[in-house]
């Protein structure tokens, strides 16, 4: 279930998720695409070697009269995240991820959602935490979906989970970074990985995200949903890419005021 690094990239600036090394930092859904052509076209324009699957949704074996979307995005290839999309307690976040253990083989690698209500799609950080730890205690690996919450995010991390997901607007609503002095300060204190889910709208969107730290993004509905779905998953891969050699370069301070860029210092005459 488990992709590989690839040989040409940096060890030093892999992802590394519950132990494994990742050389995209562009994880995508599978959801809303028009059929599973394009869902394998697009997650190959976005390079993503972690593809998460809405298990309630989805068919990866539970009906085999149905396509499954296994035969385009197979295990050998891609890191498959099950997640609990859809799940409004901690009872069926818990149920669906012993689902999909039981469907991929013991797969323990998942991503938590524990929804509030149908109109914001906000978390249920309660029936979250319960969820969580219940999880963390079966030995699943956990990426869970949270709130911008900064405490939230160290107490999901100190119940063990392996990366936090914070929003950064609401699902599906490409609003794009609306809180990202949020974003920064889970950044700052996070010992495990942290990831944008939810909210990006667009490249740029995605930029940002990593320019602000994070280790990566987590988007379905911005690619899915455009106009071209498989031209917009390149144009992602390009801004996750840039962003994050954006954030290693260091950008320079802010300032009120010019600075000539050919300073007159030292200059002749």
């Amino acid at each position: 279930m488990n992709a590989q690094l690839q040989p040409n990239v940096a060890i030093d600036d892999a992802l590394v998720i519950a132990g494994r090394a990742y050389r995209s930092r562009l994880l995508t859904g599978t959801g809303k695409f028009k059929d599973l052509e394009e869902t394998r076209r697009a997650t190959d324009a976005a390079g993503a070697q972690i593809v998460t699957v809405a298990i309630r949704r989805t068919n990866i074996g539970q009906d085999r009269n149905a396509p499954n979307l296994l035969d385009v995005l197979p295990p050998q290839k891609y890191t498959i995240l099950p997640n609990t999309a859809g799940c409004y307690s901690a009872e069926d976040a818990v149920r669906t991820c012993r689902l999909a253990r039981e469907l991929l083989d013991g797969h323990a690698l998942v991503k938590l959602e524990v929804l509030g209500d149908q109109k914001t799609l906000f978390p249920d950080v309660v029936q979250t935490l319960k969820a969580a730890e219940i999880l963390v205690a079966e030995k699943f690996e956990v990426m869970v979906y949270t709130s911008d919450d900064p405490i939230l995010a160290r107490r999901l991390e100190e119940i063990g989970c392996v990366a936090v997901m914070p929003l950064a607007a609401p699902i599906g609503s490409g609003l794009g970074i609306q809180n990202r002095w949020n974003i920064l300060e889970i950044v700052e204190n996070a010992k495990v990985p942290v990831l944008v889910d939810a909210g990006v709208g667009t490249a740029s969107d995605a930029a940002i995200a990593m320019e602000l730290g994070c280790d990566g993004v987590l988007m379905n509905t911005a690619i899915a949903c455009a106009k071209n779905p498989v031209l917009m998953a390149a144009a992602m891969r390009k801004a996750v890419e840039a962003g994050r050699d954006a954030f290693r370069a260091g950008r320079i301070p802010r300032k009120r005021y010019a600075s000539a860029s050919s300073p007159l210092d030292g200059t002749l005459g």
